[in-house]
C-alpha cells in the first residue's frame, strides 16, 4: 500500500514538474539582462520597460484582448440560446442536425475551420463587398463561431442535471415562458455562463491557426506576433509579457479559491 501511494505521489509529482518548472524559467528568465531569451546575463528588470515601449507588442495584446472580450460575450448569448434550446425544446424537427451542427467545431482541425471561414469572407467580400478589409470583425466572427459551440455543450450539460420542477412550478404559478426564462432558469444556470465565457475568451485569446487565416495585414493578435518572433527568436520581453500574464491568471485563480472557501466555510 506505501509502495502504491509512494509511487502515486511521485507520478503527480513529476507531472506537476513538468507542467510548472517551465512556467517558473519564463518568470526567472523574465528578469534577464541578457538579449538572449535562453541565456543568463544577470539580473534585471529592463524588459519590462522595453515590453511597455514596444507599440507592436501592446497593438497585438489589446487587440487579442479586445476580440476575446466581444468574441466571448458574443459566443455566451449564442451557446446559452442554443444550449436551451437542445435542453428544453423536446424532440423538434431538425435537432439531429442542428445538434451536430453546433457539436461538429469541437472536433473540427483548426485548419479545416480557419480555411473555410477565410473562403466564406473572399466570397462575401466578391459579392457583397464586405468585409472591406479582415480584420478585427473576421475573426472576431471567426472566434464566436467555433466557442460558442463550448458554451452550448457547458450549459447542456447544466441544465440537463437541473431540476425542472423549479420550472414547471413557477409556469403553474402563472408565469409566462419567457419571464420564467429570465426569472428562473437564467439565474440558476449563471455559474455555467459564467465558466462558458471564460472558457470562450480564453479559446479566442489563445487561438493561432484560426486568426492567421481570417486576419488580414495589420491585424496581428497576440499569438501571431509571439509565432513570428519565434521564427526570429524570441526576446527577454516576451517572457516578461508571459509573466505578467501568469501573474493575471495566478491572482484571478487565488481570488475564486479564497471567494469558494468563505462560501463553504458559510
Amino acid at each position: 500500500m506505501q509502495k502504491r501511494s509512494l509511487f502515486i505521489l511521485s507520478t503527480l509529482a513529476f507531472g506537476y514538474a513538468f507542467l510548472y518548472i517551465p512556467l517558473i524559467s519564463v518568470v526567472i528568465y523574465s528578469f534577464n539582462d541578457s538579449n538572449l531569451a535562453t541565456i543568463w546575463g544577470g539580473f534585471s528588470t529592463r524588459w519590462y520597460g522595453e515590453l511597455f515601449r514596444n507599440d507592436q507588442i501592446l497593438d497585438a495584446m489589446f487587440l487579442s484582448l479586445r476580440i476575446a472580450a466581444t468574441a466571448a460575450t458574443l459566443a455566451t448569448v449564442l451557446g446559452t440560446m442554443a444550449g436551451l434550446l437542445l435542453a428544453r425544446f423536446g424532440n423538434f424537427r431538425g435537432r439531429t442536425v442542428f445538434s451536430g451542427m453546433i457539436t461538429s467545431p469541437l472536433v473540427m482541425p483548426e485548419v479545416i475551420t480557419g480555411l473555410s471561414l477565410l473562403l466564406l469572407f473572399v466570397s462575401l467580400k466578391q459579392y457583397f463587398g464586405w468585409p472591406d478589409q479582415r480584420g478585427f470583425g473576421t475573426i472576431t466572427i471567426a472566434h464566436t463561431t467555433f466557442a460558442m459551440a463550448y458554451v452550448a455543450v457547458i450549459v447542456r450539460s447544466r441544465l440537463a442535471a437541473m431540476d425542472e420542477s423549479l420550472e414547471e412550478a413557477a409556469m403553474d404559478l402563472g408565469g409566462r415562458p419567457f419571464r420564467v426564462v429570465f426569472d428562473i432558469t437564467l439565474p440558476l444556470i449563471a455559474p455555467a455562463m459564467i465558466a462558458g465565457w471564460l472558457l470562450a475568451f480564453t479559446l479566442s485569446l489563445d487561438d493561432l491557426v484560426i486568426a492567421s487565416f481570417v486576419s488580414g495585414p495589420g491585424a496581428s493578435t497576440l499569438p501571431m506576433y509571439i509565432f513570428s518572433k519565434v521564427k526570429l527568436g524570441v526576446t527577454p520581453d516576451i517572457n516578461a509579457l508571459a509573466s505578467i500574464f501568469i501573474l493575471i491568471v495566478s491572482t484571478g485563480l487565488l481570488i475564486a479559491w479564497a471567494t469558494l472557501r468563505k462560501s463553504r466555510i458559510r
